[in-house]
């Protein structure tokens, strides 16, 4: 087996956990300091600090330190659109399954009405 799968599987592992994601698109946006992170996400530092580092060992953040603050940023902008080209996908598949849904109840309605109309009693 081809290593790059070995540890493309690596980085979807931990992409895959939606925390993890969140934190992607929040360092788009530009290095941040894990307290910043984990004001925006609303979890605790610690758990931030987790995350971090689960993402550092695979190579998809690094920290920067800046005196006495650490900041964190995305090793390469290509994450990010990996990710928004997965996110498109799948908000095209829900899109497809939302159409689906729709014009299978809008059949169901039409059944429906013409089995109610054949139920009413004749007028004699």
């Amino acid at each position: 087996m081809d290593e790059v799968y070995r540890l493309q599987a690596d980085v979807l592992k931990a992409l895959s956990n939606p925390r993890r994601l969140e934190m992607v698109h929040l360092l788009a946006q530009g290095p941040c300091e894990v307290g910043k992170l984990a004001e925006e996400l609303g979890i605790t530092q610690p758990n931030v600090s987790q995350h971090l580092a689960v993402m550092r060992s695979i190579g998809i953040v690094e920290a920067e330190r800046d005196g006495r603050e650490v900041r964190y940023r995305l090793t390469d902008p290509d994450i990010v659109s990996a990710c928004e080209t997965m996110r498109g996908v799948l908000l095209r598949r829900i899109h497809r399954m939302s159409e689906v849904a729709s014009r299978a109840n809008a059949g169901l309605s039409s059944r429906g009405s013409a089995a109610d109309s054949a139920a009413e009693p004749l007028d004699d």
